[in-house]
């Protein structure tokens, strides 16, 4: 019989910029509560943390509150694309897709390749699979999003974005780049899994690949499971997911590995957040960015990032 072990569940929907004012904080919470209470009531229930990461990813990318799903940032020929993976710990299978466009949820996509043995399709392979999987035509536009392009052409390419939040009353400096969901989950059986989805960074190159179809900005084995989020390039520069993870499996703590790796990252002027699980349970965040938009069940309470902000690199429970 397997182990039953305590569930543990971590997410993020960003970092970057300052949340403006009481009320942006209290409505990203909120978010971010009600997606941690239904998908850890899911991991009560004995799904697997593949399941859950899934689950929680489909709900944050479903919010227009964050650049992931509906509500992603139109990049600079207006268009949305969308990248996406989700890595299984138990199996050490990754999985996504790449720009792809038009449809609801890119982790769907990334949860049915996990039995492809193709398991990364960019654009136009990412869109035959949809057709496929007879996927529905989605658009993922928000008005917010197509002023916020509107007003980049305006300004002459000039960085005006909204922020990691996508409500201008919400957002007090710009940075929609630092836009990212994320969610890492430990089940009862100690499974470990990690899935990251995002919109990109706004106003890119057409072709920019983001960190969070990559091993470097998404990462689980059976010993941990990080999820970044920041900007992708300073993600992919630091490959930090893979990092903090075989830094554990080399038998490092998670509190130790975080607090090494984004000590290097701090070092190196890079503006990047990641959210990580251990399979001993142990919870962690880190941020080099103002602000992390995550929160977290410990399996007793729910607790989040969102006014942590004592200069620390890390946090940890």
């Amino acid at each position: 019989m397997e182990l039953q072990v305590q569930p543990k569940l971590i997410i993020h929907g960003g970092a970057g910029s300052s949340l403006h004012g009481k009320g942006g904080l209290e409505a990203v919470r909120r978010s971010l509560h009600t997606v941690i209470e239904e998908v850890y009531s899911l991991l009560l229930s004995g799904a697997t943390a593949s399941e859950a990461v899934v689950q929680g990813c489909q709900m944050l990318e479903d919010n227009p509150r964050f650049n992931a799903g509906t509500g992603s940032v139109l990049q600079s020929d207006g268009q949305i694309r969308m990248s996406a993976s989700l890595m299984d710990g138990a199996s050490g299978r990754f999985s996504g897709v790449i720009n792809i466009s038009r449809v609801k949820n890119p982790i769907d996509l990334a949860q049915f390749l996990q039995s492809s043995p193709d398991r990364v399709l960019s654009d136009f392979g990412s869109a035959e699979l949809a057709r496929e999987m007879q996927l529905p035509s989605y658009n993922a536009l928000t008005d917010l999003r197509l002023q916020e392009w509107m007003q980049e052409r305006q300004d002459n390419f000039k960085s005006t974005m909204a922020g990691v939040v996508a409500e201008p009353e919400l957002v007090e400096t710009s940075n929609a780049g630092r836009g990212t969901i994320g969610v890492v989950a430990l089940d009862a059986s100690g499974r470990l899994a990690a899935g990251t989805s995002t919109g990109g960074k706004g106003f890119e190159r057409i072709g920019r690949v983001s960190d969070s179809a990559m091993p470097a900005g998404n990462y689980a084995t059976s010993n941990a499971g990080v999820s970044c989020t920041g900007i992708g390039e300073d993600i992919i520069d630091e490959c930090l997911a893979p990092r903090i993870v075989v830094r554990v499996t080399d038998g490092m703590s998670l509190k130790d590995a975080m607090q090494r790796s984004f000590g290097e990252a701090h070092h190196n002027k890079r503006d990047l957040g990641a959210i990580a699980l251990d399979v001993s349970g142990a919870i962690a965040w880190g941020k080099t960015s103002e602000i992390l938009l995550a929160a977290y069940h410990d399996g007793e309470k729910v607790g989040d990032t969102l006014e942590w902000n004592d200069n620390e690199l890390i946090g940890y429970c």
